[in-house]
């Protein structure tokens, strides 16, 4: 007596090759989210607990214009948004610039913000540190670009027309 066909027992093994991969794929996915950390680290935040005057007025850390301030020797260029130049091309720009300039060193002296770059942070093509600032979960750069003293997403961007 022949046997019957087993149609079942193909769709059967098809059924569990499926829930094979479906189970390689969960413990693929949650294992990306428990090592997320340490394939993709956060960048290094540090606080910063400095005084900032304004350059020329003697200080060790002083704001040079809307978004470049020094420590000593140091030059870090604040990242995320781009702020008129002190020499720009008209005196609206010029103007714009001192209130931008201002504007950084009274965000500055509200107290301690961090961040980003740790020790070695990446630099510029003039040799300046490059660091996001943030303070209470704001961003700096949002901060500037609110209050219409800077624009777009920061150094290296299509410069805007400020005369």
């Amino acid at each position: 007596m022949p046997k019957p066909p087993r149609f079942h027992t193909k769709r059967r093994r098809s059924r569990l090759r499926e829930m094979r991969w479906i189970a390689i794929a969960a413990v693929l996915v949650g294992a990306s989210f428990l090592y997320r950390d340490r394939l993709n680290p956060p960048e290094p935040v540090s606080e910063v607990t400095l005084s900032f005057g304004l350059c020329g007025d003697n200080w060790a850390a002083c704001v040079i214009d809307g978004d470049t301030v020094a420590i000593g020797q140091r030059r870090v260029r604040l990242t995320g948004y781009d702020a008129p130049e002190m020499d720009g091309a008209c005196e609206a720009e010029r103007v714009k610039a001192r209130e931008a300039r201002t504007a950084l060193h009274t965000w500055l002296a509200e107290g301690r913000f961090t961040w980003t770059g740790g020790t070695e942070p990446p630099r510029d093509q003039y040799g300046r540190e490059l660091r996001e600032a943030s303070r209470g979960g704001e961003a700096l750069a949002d901060h500037m670009i609110g209050a219409g003293l800077a624009e777009g997403s920061g150094w290296g961007a299509e410069k805007k027309m400020w005369c």
